[in-house]
């Protein structure tokens, strides 16, 4: 089971005169880890490197230095870290000796796999996504109590008659959830899984 950041950290390490600042923070979007990036990334520095992997989805940079460098080897450390969900970035100042490539690798690596085992870290728990109709009714008491059963609304769009509720939660919530809503609207609600 992969796990994620409960929230921001930071490591920092000299390597031959070079310093090295990492920051990591727990991401559920690419838009996310895009914001943390330019937010922490220091206009002063030599490079701002980073890399993010959000289920699928993945991306890093080598900022400058030579390619398969940074980023890669960034990406690499987040995954032997067992981590999803997260976004590192590793800021380096130049301290006038050069590190070559596969003491480039192993720095920037190294500062990434140091930085998320530094952190605090919670399993990663796979979500089923639903949806269901409820009428306005129901809407205001159905959209308190989620919280109460660990779910997280996604996305609603209405019509004449009420909403349409997108919804995500583990699987083990589900029947608690699917009661929930039966109990309110009185057996009309039933939820709908959604193929991913």
């Amino acid at each position: 089971m992969p796990f994620t950041l409960i929230s921001p950290c930071e490591h920092q390490d000299i390597i031959q005169k070079s310093r090295f600042l990492t920051k990591a923070a727990p991401v559920s979007t690419p838009a996310e880890a895009q914001a943390f990036i330019q937010a922490v990334s220091d206009p002063g520095a030599t490079h701002n490197c980073w890399a993010w992997k959000i289920a699928g989805q993945y991306r890093f940079s080598d900022d400058g230095e030579p390619g398969g460098t940074a980023g890669r080897p960034m990406l690499v450390a987040i995954e032997g870290q067992d981590c999803d969900h997260v976004v590192v970035v590793v800021t380096r100042f130049f301290g006038g000796i050069k590190l070559g490539t596969g003491g480039l690798a192993r720095a920037y690596g190294g500062c990434t796999a140091k930085c998320l085992q530094a952190g605090e870290r919670i399993e990663l728990v796979a979500l089923v996504r639903c949806r269901c109709h409820c009428r306005f009714a129901e809407l205001a008491l159905i959209k308190a109590r989620l919280a109460d059963h660990d779910v997280r609304l996604e996305g609603e769009n209405f019509d004449a008659e009420g909403a349409t509720l997108e919804l995500a939660t583990s699987m083990e919530k589900l029947p608690a959830l699917q009661e929930m809503l039966v109990h309110i609207s009185r057996g009309r609600i039933h939820l709908h899984l959604l193929d991913e």
